[in-house]
């Protein structure tokens, strides 16, 4: 979007982008740049926070008023409200042991404990009324056995004609995580991110099945598969040394 800035400038359109990655935006040198210091995926800092997210906009707005540039690069002053772990905050359910075990006995534990989060789920959905699940196209319990399927090492095909079985794996995984972080976020209490993340990545079994997941499939023959896994799977900030 930095670079597209350039561009759209030329025909006569004022720009301003928003930057998460400072470096970034000093390397490509867009026309008006808000930096914000917030985490990747969150351009406008937290969800479920409407009045912070429109600081941000009006911020970013208020860079066009300048004329000093032909570069310019603001930076946002507040962090992330929401960086904080909130202390009422607590997991949906209590979480079994989640040590790494034979793929047969992961897969099962992934596919009990999708079921177990259900009533959590249909919680969200009456507070919220949307829902980013459903990218595979298949219920949440068929997108955990497909992922179990994996585990068990019985590579199944695709259960969608015209998506091939790796694209199908990305997408039950990213329905999985959705779900399980919606389910998770039920309620008045408003976790951080890092709290989410370090409940679902170290203490459930759906996390671990995901680890165990990419890492016995980095070394599969099919190229797309190993691409898939290697970059969708864990995020970057999760994946295990070695």
């Amino acid at each position: 979007m930095s670079a597209l800035g350039h561009y759209l400038e030329e025909e006569g359109l004022a720009t301003v982008a928003i930057a998460l990655i400072r470096p970034q935006a000093e390397n490509t040198k867009p026309p008006r740049t808000l930096w914000v210091p917030f985490e990747l995926g969150r351009p406008f800092g937290p969800p479920r926070d409407p009045a912070f997210q429109k600081r941000v906009m009006l911020t970013a707005l208020r860079v066009l008023e300048r004329d000093d540039g032909p570069v310019l690069i603001e930076d946002f002053t507040d962090d992330d409200p929401r960086s904080v772990p909130d202390p009422a905050w607590q997991p949906p359910f209590m979480a079994a042991a989640v040590a790494a075990g034979p793929g047969d006995s992961l897969a099962s534990r992934l596919e009990a404990e999708i079921l177990s989060l259900q009533g959590a789920h249909q919680r969200w959905m009456a507070q919220y009324r949307r829902s980013t699940v459903g990218l595979g196209g298949l219920a949440i319990a068929d997108c955990a056995r497909y992922i179990g399927d994996w585990l068990r090492g019985q590579e199944p095909p695709s259960p969608r004609d015209g998506f091939s079985a790796p694209l199908m794996l990305r997408f039950a995984v990213d329905d999985l995580k959705a779900f399980c972080l919606e389910g998770a976020t039920a309620g008045d209490a408003r976790p951080s991110s890092r709290q989410l993340g370090d409940w679902f990545w170290n203490e459930t079994a759906t996390g671990e099945a995901l680890h165990a997941l990419r890492a016995m499939l980095l070394t599969h023959s099919d190229e797309r598969l190993r691409l898939i896994v290697s970059n969708f799977i864990v995020p970057a900030a999760r994946v295990r040394p070695g």
